[in-house]
């Protein structure tokens, strides 16, 4: 076992720009001109040079660039009973562009069955060394939560859940048992990605969920619950966190605001380890609800976009740090680019050689402000 546990002073939030030999593998599948078996040969081989790179890089935290996935999170749903999936050319509105997206819905009662994930983990797991541990990413179990009360979702759940409560306690009740799955594979260091909380900040989404009849309270004490009854009961030597986030595809956001309004919960009361948290642009707004965030939590500051490939100005970042050292002491922040570089297949609007001289600028800047 590693004795390096996440985060570490220099991080990363966990997707990679998925290489051309991975795509044309899954295509090719996909138009049946080569096997299943042949196709989770070429990813292997992917996953273990990108492995490599992180290390070549010095970080002490790997992951498999979710290069097996399509979508950060959708994938992760469908290892569950009772959720279905379908490709009817739907997608989400991002700022400037449609993020095509599978139809992801309920077909019964959320339960959970031994996870495709674990394997992946398992995986992951044997690059192990005593300089690196393998950290794991799944979407936040208020993202699957969501996912099933959107408005398209919406009056296929009530066939299966009357309530909001009962979704909220059988998606809990599943995440328990497959985060039980991921400690007895091994897994020590497991990261909730969620865009839910940054989906509920701003004018924009005040005025949607009005439209929608919601009261935006009543909706972060639901985000908040689901989220703390997943990881109850979690083993005290299994590090969860978690990242924030406000959408990032193909270099494009869903949403914009500052993280005030909800602070009170996801910063004082969400029931993880850390937090990697969206500080790249003025969209993010400023360092002050990071007051909020309880004394046991770290801080991942995202400071460096993966949105773009220019580089940010080292100076401006660190000082930009010890602005938030003023509401969380500096030896509780850690540092690292505000999302991952692919969240879904298609990446961000960037060079791999990009990609890379991103995270040696994080490392950089940590080694200078940290000296670790």
């Amino acid at each position: 076992m590693s004795k390096y546990q996440t985060p570490c002073r220099y991080d990363f939030v966990g997707s990679f720009l998925r290489p051309q030999e991975v795509k044309q593998a899954k295509a090719d599948y996909a138009e049946g001109k080569i096997s299943e078996e042949e196709k989770d040969r070429i990813i292997d081989a992917a996953i273990a040079d990108v492995v490599e790179k992180q290390k070549e890089l010095g970080y002490h935290v790997i992951t498999d660039g979710e290069f097996r996935r399509t979508y950060w999170h959708l994938d992760f749903m469908w290892g569950f009973e009772g959720v279905g999936h379908e490709q009817t050319g739907g997608g989400v509105q991002f700022h400037a562009e449609l993020a095509s997206v599978e139809d992801t819905y309920l077909t019964g009662k959320v339960k959970a069955k031994p996870h495709p994930f674990v394997e992946y983990f398992k995986f992951l797991k044997q690059f192990e060394d005593e300089n690196t541990v393998a950290k794991y990413t799944i979407p936040a179990p208020a993202q699957m939560f969501q996912q099933m009360i959107v408005p398209a979702n919406y009056a296929n759940t009530r066939k299966y859940y009357p309530t909001n409560e009962e979704l909220i306690h059988d998606i809990g009740v599943a995440y328990q048992e497959v985060i039980r799955q991921f400690y007895d594979a091994g897994c020590r260091n497991l990261q909730l990605d969620d865009c839910t909380w940054g989906a509920i900040v701003g004018e924009a989404a005040k005025q949607r969920y009005k439209l929608l009849g919601l009261d935006l309270e009543e909706v972060k004490k639901e985000l908040l619950k689901v989220n703390n009854l997943a990881v109850e009961g979690k083993p005290e030597d299994m590090v969860i966190t978690s990242h924030i986030c406000r959408g990032n595809y193909h270099s494009t956001f869903f949403t914009s605001g500052p993280y005030d309004t909800v602070a009170d919960y996801v910063f004082a009361k969400e029931n993880v380890d850390a937090l990697f948290l969206e500080y790249d642009d003025e969209r993010s707004g400023g360092f002050a609800p990071l007051a909020k965030v309880s004394p046991d939590k770290k801080v991942v500051l995202g400071l460096i976009t993966t949105k773009s490939p220019e580089l940010e100005d080292k100076e401006s970042v660190i000082h930009r740090i010890n602005e938030a050292a003023k509401y969380v002491p500096l030896e509780r922040l850690y540092l690292s680019p505000q999302c991952g570089f692919a969240s879904c297949e298609i990446g961000n609007k960037l060079t791999e050689e990009q990609q890379w001289d991103k995270l040696k600028l994080v490392k950089e800047i940590a080694e200078e402000v940290w000296g670790e």
